[in-house]
């Protein structure tokens, strides 16, 4: 019996690492908006919520992000893809750390610290587009590693 109890214990463990995806977490689910994420970092996943999701379609709008980072942030770039059907319609890349070019709180802090962001976030756009699609983020730092990254699923119903 308990040669089966190991085995069974065994089996659990391969198939728990054999498992690279991360599950799909639920921002939001409204009448008209639902948006949903999945880290497509293999070794990490990361906590983000938004107070409202009918907050969105605002211009302004507060959120909460929490994670623990694998690498240092002396340098951090954001890459956006916007995806429409699997094609990469919209391409957007911005610094947000440098030196002497600071854009964040968080900019600066070292591996195996907690990141935390809790505030307003602008979006820059008055309305989300109507229709389903697919948002990739991925931020990395000056070694051109990956400090974290996900792909946003934005199902948006309502017609302006």
């Amino acid at each position: 019996m308990k040669t089966s109890n190991v085995l069974i214990f065994i089996l659990v463990l391969l198939y728990i690492n054999a498992s690279t995806e991360w599950p799909t977490h639920t921002v939001c689910k409204e009448d008209n908006l639902e948006i949903y994420y999945k880290s497509c970092d293999p070794q990490q996943d990361f906590v983000f919520s938004i107070d409202k999701c009918s907050d969105v379609a605002t211009h302004t709008f507060n959120i909460r992000a929490s994670m623990v980072l694998r690498h240092d942030i002396k340098e951090l770039y954001v890459k956006l893809n916007l995806i429409i059907n699997g094609k990469t319609v919209l391409t957007y890349s911005e610094t947000l750390c440098a030196p002497g070019h600071s854009k964040l709180i968080f900019c600066g802090m070292k591996k195996g610290e907690h990141l935390h962001y809790e505030g307003p976030v602008t979006l820059g756009v008055k309305e989300i587009p109507q229709g389903d699609y697919t948002i990739s983020a991925k931020l990395t730092n000056e070694d051109h590693v990956t400090v974290t990254c996900a792909d946003f699923t934005v199902k948006n119903y309502l017609d302006y």
